[in-house]
């Protein structure tokens, strides 16, 4: 199935060479929508938020 959504970064590649790139631009975005604090340890996040982070990330992996 194609991704219709447009995409705020490049997908994480199926064999990771991006990685890094990746992780930075995921911060950051999630930073920007007030979900940064969803990724690190032992956070209070609301399972609401962690559910919209999930969803945000999942979107932008490598549909392989």
């Amino acid at each position: 199935m194609t991704n219709l959504a447009k995409l705020e970064f490049v997908a994480l590649d199926i064999t990771g060479k991006n990685y890094l790139s990746w992780i930075f631009d995921a911060e950051i975005h999630l930073d920007v929508m007030g979900l940064g604090d969803t990724i690190k340890d032992d956070n209070e996040a609301s399972s609401q938020n962690k559910a919209k982070a999930m969803i945000f990330l999942r979107r932008h992996l490598h549909e392989s």
